[in-house]
């Protein structure tokens, strides 16, 4: 557990800290201070007294020198080092294109003495040359010339090989040629220590010698490996001890490349080869990579340390585990390869530096991962295969497994999948069951920094480096055991958080709890694809695959409601079983869909499976989620029913109504419980497909929107429902009723809505008088939207003027009657059906003027509306919002 100290405490931490922060800032401030005035030139004219690095601040100006700002520093002249060297890169480069022309084209006009003197003669000079430049302290020339020199003897082998020995190979004397040059050049570079080109040469020349000995001898690709090697490690060496950071950098650059082509060569030779004992030869090869790069890990600095464990980890896997996979078939080389993967965790024991044994359990992972990359595929076949049978609903029971997911995966190539999965499967099991003794090995993962001592030289009394260094070290009593800071800053392991509270740098880290849960909802997730997988391999029987996966579900279902809420702080647990569960069952569920009597039992079990567990289950959110799937399985069962019974689909409606009418008695009999409402939720959705069924028939249609009002009344009977339910309760009624008065072709509807509307006002008037607080849409909306709306909808198509003019003048008659009595309902029905019919009415006259009108004349109309609308865009604004407030003031 995390300790958490009480407020008292941890504000009394929390002000000691800032003040040390403070602290820390003014030393700082009066350090960058005495460090400006050092790097200040001694004013000619300083006032007595006067003394910078005493008080950290600028000397006094010239006199009638501009103002400078505080912490300014002057610019000292300084010789044109850029001009300089673009001089000298140029001289430099016409030299050496010189130097190129000359032996390319003058060198065969001149006989074999000549040649010869001119060759040492410039040579000789531009090696000698930059030794002189240094001692009279011309660096920058010398690096010129140095640079002229390489080039040089670059041309030197080449006319020496042109002339003097044309018939010799040339990768052999290319190779000869590099190591002569690398060793010159290192003796050069070391002799003239101030110039940084030689060395860098030198480690360049050396990435050849090798490599072109080995193309020269026409030596197999395993031998080429092995000299890629040597130049790797010999990089190595020279990045570890190298001269400078320039030789460092190249060494770094070329043994990274050249151990990589070594690696490549070894792993495309172990995984072609023919059988254990030719996989062994590469295997060699790739072993004596991880050796090397495991030593070089050993000293490299952190970044380096951690590259290099990872690359010995993985060329230790593909060494070690590509002997037996040659003697495997396709299907279980990845099986050889996850065995040697998970054998590198056993690197914690080893004793090797933190960095570096981070690096190898990063390989060991990388290795697992690939592993199942490799096998969550058929996976994934395994689940959503069956989606191809919804397509051909109940065709018939397939022969197998396999045929059921139509999937074209050559399963006898996928064998090691399940026993992949299962094994990883196995160990992240049995870390979440022992995880104190995981915690306990892998405390050396854990253990602080090492943090390098301060220089004697930079602390000495009396610098301001002593001080600084003083302030920044912590306060022995602040950090003393039992104290909140040793809670804050101590390791993982040590019963404190796995972050520190102090410093930028100070990260969060996964809680032990966290770690433990993850790795216990890996081990579930991957064990329930290895069950899954594995009947597949098998190619069960459908009728054992399908009660097999509905097991499963039961299985995670069991597990999702026993490991709810256990707090034992692995949450992942529970979440991951349920979500299991819910994809299982979708899974099983499409596979079913081959058999009518398959769909039936597995949607009834799933159905009575998940309800079991909403009501086992403490958590609400599982509860919820577990009710919600279970009014789903139980809507597919009502589906399969009239399927059953051979009905089209708007006969099959009101069947599916049966879901949604028990969600609307079980919300009754939860009332306010949390799960009340995403299960009634569920069954409206369920009432809404049952809309959609019956629409291709109105009569149907009417029918089912009618029952779905009966539902919506029933809900509406409760309190907490009613402002939502009886709304949609008198909505869905008038709708029914119109749909039905439409699928009549009663071109009279008022006979029939005048009936229902009539008594519905008269229930709308006495609840006003009984309760005047009530909303005018809940007295005299329905009623009126029962007879308004239909009328309206027949005067667009009556070509009569009798019922556009009745009803204009029954909206008119609303509309007062809604304003008189501010009443909201009659004004806004009774306008906007005004304001329609009169459109109405006057749509042939529009059309008609429209059509006489010339065609600029209504973009014109319509620009002009917009100008006008735009410039008094702010009052329309106010015009909106008092009109807004005016119809909400009303009832």
């Amino acid at each position: 557990m995390e300790h958490v100290p009480p407020p008292a405490e941890e504000l009394a931490r929390l002000d000691r800290e800032l003040a040390e922060l403070d602290a820390r800032r003014a030393q700082l401030l009066t350090r960058r201070a005495w460090l400006l005035a050092a790097l200040r030139p001694p004013a000619p004219a300083a006032a007595p007294g006067w003394n910078p690095s005493a008080w950290g601040a600028p000397p006094p100006g010239r006199p009638g020198a501009p103002a400078q700002p505080w912490g300014y520093v002057p610019k000292q002249p300084s010789a044109p080092r850029s001009a300089q060297n673009v001089l000298l890169t140029l001289g430099g480069l016409l030299l050496a294109v010189a130097a190129v022309a000359f032996t390319l084209v003058s060198w065969g006009s001149m006989g074999i003495g000549g040649r010869s003197a001119v060759l040492a003669a410039v040579t000789l000079g531009a090696l000698t040359a930059p030794a002189v430049l240094l001692r009279r302290g011309l660096t920058a020339t010398a690096e010129a010339l140095a640079a002229l020199a390489l080039v040089l003897t670059l041309l030197d082998v080449y006319a020496v090989h042109a002339v003097a020995a044309p018939d010799t190979d040339g990768l052999g004397f290319t190779a000869v040629a590099a190591a002569v040059l690398a060793a010159l050049w290192t003796a050069y570079g070391l002799a003239l220590g101030k110039l940084r080109l030689p060395l860098p040469a030198a480690v360049v020349l050396a990435q050849w010698p090798l490599l072109f000995w080995a193309w020269a001898a026409d030596a197999p690709a395993v031998v080429v490996g092995w000299a890629l090697l040597a130049t790797a490690v010999l990089d190595g060496v020279i990045a570890l001890r190298g001269k400078g950071p320039g030789v460092r950098v190249t060494a770094c650059v070329g043994g990274s490349a050249m151990g990589f082509s070594a690696l490549m060569v070894g792993l495309a030779l172990s995984t072609t080869a023919s059988g254990p004992l030719g996989a062994a030869v590469p295997g060699a090869l790739l072993l004596a990579a991880a050796a090397a790069a495991l030593a070089g890990a050993w000293r490299a600095p952190k970044g380096f340390a951690r590259t290099g464990g990872a690359v010995a980890g993985l060329a230790a896997v593909a060494a070690v585990g590509g002997v037996p996979a040659a003697a495997l078939s396709d299907g279980w080389r990845t099986l050889a390869y996850l065995l040697c993967g998970l054998a590198l965790a056993g690197v914690v024991r080893a004793g090797l530096p933190r960095d570096a044994m981070r690096g190898v359990l990063a390989a060991s992972g990388a290795v697992v991962a690939g592993a199942l990359m490799w096998a969550l595929p058929p996976l994934a076949a395994v689940l959503l295969g069956p989606v191809t049978l919804l397509s051909d609903v109940w065709a018939g029971s397939p022969d197998g497994f396999r045929s059921a997911l139509g999937s074209t995966l050559p399963w006898s190539e996928l064998a090691a999948a399940p026993v992949v999965l299962a094994l990883v499967a196995g160990l992240l099991g049995s870390a979440y069951r022992w995880w104190p003794s995981v915690e306990r090995i892998a405390a050396p993962l854990g253990a602080p920094e090492e943090t390098p001592k301060p220089d004697a030289a930079s602390n000495a009394p009396g610098t301001p480096d002593a001080a600084s260094n003083t302030a920044a070290a912590p306060d022995a009593a602040s950090t003393a055991p039992g104290t909140p800071e040793a809670a804050w800053t101590a390791p993982p392991g040590a019963g404190a958080p796995w972050y520190t509270a102090g410093g930028a740098g100070a990260r969060r880290r996964p809680s032990g709890a966290a770690l433990r849960g993850a790795a216990g909802a890996g081990a579930l997730a991957l064990g329930w694809g290895a069950l899954l997988l594995a009947g597949v391999v098998l190619d069960l029987p459908y009728a054992v695959a399908v009660a097999g996966e509905t097991a499963l579900v039961g299985g995670l279902l069991a597990l999702a409601v026993r490991s709810a809420g256990n707090g034992r702080g692995a949450s992942a647990v529970p979440v991951t079983a349920l979500v299991g569960a819910v994809s299982g069952a979708v899974s099983v569920g499409l596979l079913s869909l081959a058999s009518e009597g398959a769909s039936y039992a597995v949607f009834g079990a799933l159905a009575v499976l998940f309800a079991g567990a909403a009501v086992r289950v403490g958590a609400e959110v599982p509860r919820a989620v577990l009710a919600v799937a279970s009014v789903v399985w139980g809507t597919v069962l009502t589906g399969f029913a009239g399927r059953s019974l051979d009905l089209d689909p708007h006969e099959a409606a009101p069947l599916v109504l049966v879901v949604p009418a028990l969600t609307v008695l079980l919300g009754a009999r939860l009332r306010r419980n949390p799960v009340a409402l995403p299960v009634e939720l569920t069954g409206a959705v369920g009432a809404l497909v049952a809309v959609g069924l019956a629409v291709s028939d109105a009569p149907f249609l009417a029918l089912v929107l009618a029952l779905c009002g009966v539902l919506a009344a029933g809900a509406a009977v409760r309190p907490e429902r009613r402002p939502v339910a009886g709304s949609l309760a008198a909505a869905l009624f008038v709708l029914a009723t119109w749909v039905r008065l439409a699928a009549s072709d009663v071109s009279f509807p008022e006979a029939y809505t005048l009936p229902v509307t009539v008594p519905a006002l008269v229930v709308g008037v006495a609840r006003r008088r009984r309760d005047p607080e009530a909303s005018s849409w809940t007295a005299y909306g329905p009623g009126l939207a029962a007879t308004l709306l239909p009328s309206l909808a027949v005067a667009w198509t009556d070509t009569d003027w009798l019922r556009p003019l009745l009803l204009g003048v029954a909206a008119l008659v609303i509309t007062l009657l809604g304003a008189r009595h501010r009443l909201q309902a009659l004004l806004v029905l009774g306008g906007v059906v005004l304001a329609l019919d009169g459109l109405h009415e006057l749509a042939p006259y529009v059309a008609q003027v429209a059509g006489a009108l010339p065609r600029w004349l209504p973009p014109a109309l319509a620009g002009l509306l917009l100008l006008a609308v735009g410039a008094t865009y702010e009052q329309r604004l106010r015009d909106a919002r008092r009109l807004k407030d005016a119809l909400g003031r009303m009832r």
